[in-house]
């Protein structure tokens, strides 16, 4: 069992990530600005900022595992990246190992075409929440070669918004958008969080993307 540590742990992807670890028997601690609504028994909830430094490292310690979830949202525009940075030294240098919830906008539309970010028009309010994903995946893959990490870009839909059933099954691709028959991308929190466990359990993507679909 693994010491999972989950930064972001009461949002849609993040809260997911918690319930699935847990529920496999890892010991998972979440770190979040704000309580969670229904925590999950045998889960450890730190409230506070990860602006702090010091609370940044302390989610560092003791874990085998951070996986960083936080939503680039409101008061957090512009400042995620930032964290990333500092996660990247902490756990480097701590030995630990590093995911990440990013988004779509990076992949694929087919094999050797263009980026989703390149065809599809984004909303100007989610436009930096979608540079921070491109930013934060390109950071990544300059960080050092002694950093173990993954990055994990789910469906184009995905979300407490959307309307994607639970399936208990997933899809994989490393770098080109997966769509059903109708053309849509779409997975839920549950389904996702299978596949991020998985990978902490049995690792694939060894500082590498992967996509994650029904």
């Amino acid at each position: 069992m693994a010491r999972i540590t989950v930064l972001g742990g009461t949002g849609y992807g993040g809260a997911a990530v918690v319930r699935e670890a847990a529920r496999r028997g890892h010991t998972v601690t979440s770190y979040s600005r704000r309580p969670p609504e229904q925590p999950v028994d045998g889960v450890t909830y730190v409230t506070g900022s990860l602006l702090d430094p010091d609370l940044l490292a302390q989610s560092v310690r003791d874990a085998d595992v951070v996986f960083e979830a936080l939503s680039p949202r409101g008061d957090m525009v512009g400042k995620v990246e930032g964290i990333v940075d500092d996660l990247i030294r902490l756990a480097d240098e701590s030995g630990v190992r590093l995911g990440v919830l990013g988004g779509a906008s990076s992949m694929l539309v087919s094999e050797g075409g263009p980026r989703l970010f390149d065809t599809a028009e984004s909303a100007p309010e989610i436009l930096p929440e979608v540079q921070t994903g491109l930013d934060v995946l390109e950071t990544l893959k300059s960080a050092p070669e002694t950093l173990d990490w993954f990055y994990v870009s789910p469906a184009a839909s995905f979300g407490a918004w959307v309307q994607a059933p639970v399936t208990g099954a997933y899809r994989l691709s490393d770098d080109v958008l997966l769509t059903d028959e109708n053309g849509v991308s779409t997975i839920s929190g549950a389904d996702l969080a299978a596949a991020v466990v998985d990978e902490i359990e049995q690792p694939r993507y060894r500082r590498r993307r992967f996509h994650v679909a029904h």
